[in-house]
Order: C-alpha cells, then structure tokens, then sequence
C-alpha cells in the first residue's frame, strides 16, 4: 500500500496552503465566532472554487469524487489554518446523500460541490452528542435517525463549546427527506468520511501548533539562553513531532481504504482518528505549556488553534470509542 503522496497531491496542498496563508484566517475564525458567517463564507466560496467540497460528490452531482485521500490532503491543509465552519459535516453529508440518491441528491450536491450551500450533519448515537456544529450558520441540517433522513427546520439555543468557533445547537423538527433499510449504512459510511476529514484537520493543526511552538522557544529567552536549547523543552517537541508523524500515514492509510470501500475501512478510519486527534491534542498541551498562560488568552492567534484541539479530537469518535472499534 502507498502512503505516499503523488506530486498532483501535494502541488494540490501546496496551493491550499498559499491561499489560506493569505486569507487571514484568524479574523475569519473570530468572526464566525462572534455569530458573523460572512467572512466565512467568503472563504467558503473560494475553497469550493478550488475543488475542496467536490471531493466528497459524485461526478453525476457536479462534483470530482468521492476522492477520500485528496480529501484528507484538502483537510489537512484546513486543520493546518483553523479554517472554521462544518467543514467534516458538509462531506459526510454529501457522502451520505451520494449512496442513498433519489431527490435530496439531486437537490443538494450539486450545491454543496459548488460551494453554495453549507451543510451540517448529525448523526445520534448511544452516548454521542444530539447537538449539530454550526446549525445557524448551515443551510441545511440533516439529521438521521434510525432509518430515516430528515431536513430540520430549526435549531435550538446556540451552546458554549471548548472551541468559540464551533457553534453547537440541537436541529429541531423537519421533513422526512429519505427512509429505508439502506440508510443505516449510508450513514456508517458518511461517519466514516466526517471521522477522516477531522482526523486529518487535527493533524493540520497539530503540525501548525508544533511549527509556532519551535518558532516562540527558539525566540524565547532565560537566563540569557534560548529556551529551546533546554533538554526537557527538545524531549517535549521531540514527543509531540513522533506522535504527529506516527498519525499521518495511519490517515493515508484510512483514505486508501475508503476510496477501496474496503470492508476494514471503519476499523482503519478509527485508528487514524485516535492518533490524530491524540496527537493534535498533546500538540495543543505542549504549546501552551512553553507559552505560558499568554497562549491561552483570545489576543493571541495561537489560541485559536490551541482551542480547537480537543474538540477535533472528541468530534465523530472520541479516543475511547475509537480504540474500542479498533479493537472490536
């Protein structure tokens, strides 16, 4: 099996990372935090112009896929700017809309491929959350239960999250959109691909809070050294870049079973997830550990990425639930 990217795979990353860079996403994320979508959006519509949401539908739909590992290099380049928004969520629910077909595939692909329409997906489980990410930003929440698909109508109270730009509500009422024996899997399999695209996202962030956190220890100074230099501060970055490097080709690996639809792929898709986002959030550990307390306050860009570790870790397969999968 090849873990390895192919040039077009990472010329393709490379021109994520580029217009990310340039797109000043801490202010997009305060933004969407505050309750305001519009530079979200803005930034919605040029990562659709670049084919980022066309990975996860059908060509029939508009779309370039399903293409899950150029869609784990897509999600890792957003993990990598905390790019905010139900990102994960509007893959999966174009995955899921692609195996179960009829109306609502017609209706919605073609939009979320193109980048008009933001969609979120909730998916409830014994002991998972009711709520959806980001249902008053969306323009459509799917939500299944059972053997049924329906559209809400509405969305309760907006909750607090460790993450201020991850906006959880409970979807409300709606019209059943599609029912049957088929859904249940359809829904395994667009969990898989929300659990893939959050998997690669929390390495793209752990690699940025790694980045900065080497970057602010070789600056930082005591005793007249920098503190990088410290022994225990090295075993500490040596750590948290072992764990990353161990993560990434465990999610190649869960995208090249998808894009297969192999049988295994749940069970690689849940060992990817587990060491991502552990990995991500050791990052976010270590980063606020040499930073101080300074990387803990809103002012500080760092923040931004240190506050969406945990949650990327626990969102579509906390740690237990995935080891308990692998093992399973």
């Amino acid at each position: 099996m090849r873990f390895l990217l192919d040039d077009e795979q990472r010329e393709f990353a490379r021109s994520l990372d580029g217009m990310l860079g340039s797109a000043g996403t801490p202010g997009v994320v305060r933004a969407w935090a505050s309750g305001d979508p519009g530079p979200g959006r803005a930034l919605w519509a040029r990562l659709a112009k670049a084919g980022v949401f066309a990975l996860a539908v059908h060509e029939e739909h508009g779309g370039l896929g399903p293409l899950p590992v150029e869609l784990a290099v897509a999600f890792g380049e957003l993990g990598r700017h905390a790019v905010p928004g139900p990102l994960a969520e509007t893959a999966a629910a174009g995955a899921l809309l692609g195996r179960l077909g009829g109306d609502a595939a017609r209706d919605w692909l073609p939009r979320l491929a193109s980048g008009e329409a933001v969609a979120s997906l909730c998916v409830p489980s014994p002991g998972g959350s009711p709520y959806a990410l980001d249902a008053d930003a969306a323009d459509a929440v799917f939500v299944v239960a059972g053997d049924t698909v329906r559209l809400a109508e509405s969305h309760g109270p907006v909750q607090p999250s460790a993450d201020p730009a991850r906006r959880l509500a409970r979807p409300l009422g709606g019209a059943v959109l599609l029912e049957g024996p088929e859904v249940a899997a359809a829904a395994a399999h667009a969990a898989d691909v929300a659990a893939l695209a959050t998997a690669a996202q929390a390495l793209g962030l752990g690699r940025t809070l790694l980045e900065r956190t080497v970057a602010y220890v070789r600056r930082r100074t005591q005793f007249g050294v920098a503190v990088g230099s410290f022994q225990a501060v090295k075993h500490r970055l040596a750590d948290t870049l072992v764990a990353l490097e161990f993560a990434q080709p465990l999610v190649h690996a869960a995208a090249l079973t998808l894009a297969a639809d192999d049988p295994a792929a749940g069970r690689e898709v849940a060992a990817a997830k587990v060491a991502a986002g552990e990995a991500a959030h050791a990052a976010a550990r270590t980063a606020l550990q040499l930073h101080g307390a300074l990387g803990y306050t809103w002012e500080l860009d760092l923040s931004l990425w240190i506050r969406k570790a945990r949650p990327l870790r626990d969102a579509w397969g906390t740690p237990a639930a995935c080891r308990a999968r692998v093992l399973a």
